[in-house]
């Protein structure tokens, strides 16, 4: 049976050692959330997650999501789970006090995403969901919308969706054929399918609200003719009760490899009532204000399995007995040894303690960039935040969930066969952990965001905004010999990843094909020199502490931190040998043969 405890302590120390909080509680808006609270809605979001969510993880993945005429029933206790999620505040703990949120700031949410996404990410679906399509709405809705629809998505009376991929286009959206026909009272007529609808359909609400993407009868060609529109499951009154069904219906339910508690629906749209959200032909800018929060949440869904998966892994290696040390008995009173004494072993926990605790210092670094994007009281502070959540937000979403499949996977290793049966719980965690590289946007389209977009965004000022900061930190510390272990693997990766920078911007605008060719490796190269730039700071702070370090936490981040840099970051060299090898590999066989 999987178990789970949050890391707490890790999550404090990056949160107020590696980073200062107080910049955060400062900003306007974020002044209730002292230190002090911030400690006590950890506490409790520990609690739910491992006495709530985390029992009904496993049941809920053995039962999955049941479908019937147009009805969708979500696992046994998940209803209940959900209504005590739901009063004790969480649905709104990011949201706009105005509508009665908490007004958490995202660095504090991220935290707790985490944990939710540990425990059960199918639970986690459904309000991780209705928060996007919530900041959708908060963004670009009117204030007649918001006041209708807001205050009882915060409370969690009703969830949200995002209505993007029909079944003949997903990544493609400008070729959408779901039409938006206009009617007198200025509501349109919304018709069309949508598959791959997470949390469309379910019995957790009252009401579902869903954001679906349409195009309008003038709407110029491809996605400069997307429009975004609300479309409730119920209609909503004007004193704010329910209405009759609207004209939308689940078709089915997919069964799926993972997330199998969350019910991932094909919905149809015959004639259904919908608001236009903002302006016509404006539903991209509309509906990427809910995709980037959505990319950056799933990331953190695979730092939640990874972080998982690692704690049932080491668990199983402290206490399983199987053959000797290779240097000799390492407890000669039993009949054989630990898992821990292999170096194999070793290697495959590191590996997953050094991602995990790196994509927690990352993430928590771009979370705190998103803080002060929304609540800096400087226009040029807070475009800086914004140039540098843009430029992070491919690379924490693909880097996070390439590597909590690979470290789930590697939790599974390690408990041999009893991984890959059910009993254990570790081959849950690599099932649900595969969606993450592939919806909101696969990880070969982050990829393509990031040298395609990203890179070249204002003649390169995004790229300033990580550049400048890791340099001056090499430049800063590269004469420290105690820190050397650390600093000097980073000025070489970071090396590295400059050159390879200039080349792709160079070899890209003579042949697409160069920049495409190297746009995975290259997310991969970038993603690793900024975990290891994470590391590097944590690693100098732990050497400060390890003297007077009764628990042994420091000197544990410090032997991660050498890991990291010895056993993960050389991958770097691998990748820069790829990418220099230019396109014509890949773009050389002809289509028949493949």
């Amino acid at each position: 049976m999987a178990h789970y405890k949050a890391p707490l302590r890790d999550m404090r120390f990056v949160l107020t050692e590696l980073f200062d909080y107080n910049d955060i509680n400062q900003l306007p808006g974020c002044e209730d959330f002292t230190p002090d609270v911030v400690d006590a809605v950890l506490e409790e979001a520990a609690k739910i997650c491992e006495e709530v969510l985390l029992p009904l993880n496993r049941t809920g993945d053995e039962e999955g999501c049941h479908w019937e005429d147009g009805v969708v029933t979500t696992p046994k206790g998940f209803k209940d789970a959900y209504q005590t999620f739901a009063e004790g505040g969480w649905t709104g703990i990011a949201c706009d006090p105005a509508y009665g949120g908490q007004g958490a700031p995202k660095t504090l949410n991220a935290l707790v995403e985490e944990m939710i996404c540990s425990a059960n990410l199918s639970f986690g679906m459904y309000p991780g969901l209705s928060y996007g399509a919530y900041a959708a709405l908060h963004s670009h809705a009117s204030d007649d919308i918001k006041t209708r629809y807001l205050p009882k998505m915060v409370a969690g009376t009703w969830a949200g969706t995002m209505c993007l991929t029909e079944p003949h286009c997903g990544t493609d959206l400008g070729i959408i054929r779901t039409k938006a026909e206009p009617r007198n009272d200025g509501s349109y007529a919304i018709t069309g399918t949508k598959i791959f609808i997470s949390a469309g359909e379910h019995d957790l609400t009252e009401n579902i609200i869903h954001l679906v993407l349409a195009k309008l009868p003038d709407a110029p060609k491809g996605t400069k003719g997307i429009s975004l529109f609300i479309v409730p499951k119920f209609m909503v009154d004007d004193d704010g009760s329910l209405g009759d069904r609207n004209k939308v219906k689940c078709g089915s339910i997919e069964h799926k490899m993972g997330i199998k508690a969350s019910s991932t629906c094909v919905m149809n749209f015959d004639g259904a009532t919908g608001w236009l959200v903002g302006e016509p032909h404006q539903g991209m800018p509309a509906m990427f204000t809910m995709m980037n929060q959505e990319r950056l949440s799933v990331g953190i869904q695979g730092l939640g399995l990874g972080e998982a998966s690692r704690q049932g892994a080491a668990s199983y290696a402290r206490d399983r007995l199987q053959g000797r040390a290779l240097t000799g008995p390492k407890s000669p009173e039993k009949e054989a040894d630990s898992l821990l004494v292999h170096p194999d072993v070793r290697r495959m926990l590191l590996t997953q303690r050094a991602c995990n605790e790196g994509s927690r210092a990352m993430g928590i670094w771009v979370a705190r960039a998103l803080d002060t994007m929304k609540h800096h009281p400087d226009p040029a502070q807070r475009e800086e935040a914004d140039e540098f959540v843009q430029l992070m937000t491919p690379i924490v979403k693909a880097l996070f969930t390439d590597w909590g499949f690979e470290t789930t996977n590697l939790g599974v290793q390690v408990l041999g066969g009893h991984g890959y049966i059910r009993e254990w719980g570790m081959e849950q965690y690599v099932r649900d952990a595969r969606i993450a590289q592939i919806y909101e946007g696969t990880n070969g389209i982050q990829a393509l965001d990031l040298v395609g977009r990203k890179l070249p965004a204002k003649a390169g000022r995004y790229l300033r905004r990580f550049f400048h900061p890791v340099q001056n930190y090499i430049e800063s510390h590269v004469g420290d010999e105690e820190l050397g272990d650390f600093v000097q693997p980073l000025a070489k990766a970071f090396m590295r990843l400059q050159q390879a920078t200039g080349e792709i911007a160079q070899r890209g605008l003579k042949n697409p094909d160069e920049a495409g060719a190297a746009a995975t490796d290259y997310l991969r190269l970038f993603g690793l020199v900024a975990v290891a730039y994470m590391w590097a700071q944590m690693a100098e702070i732990a050497l400060a502490k390890a003297d007077n370090d009764p628990e042994g936490f420091y000197r544990t981040k410090l032997v991660t931190a050498k890991f990291y840099m010895e056993r993960i970051l050389p991958q770097t060299g691998a990748l820069f040998s790829a990418i220099m090898s230019g396109s014509a590999t890949m773009m050389a066989m002809d289509e028949d043969a493949f």
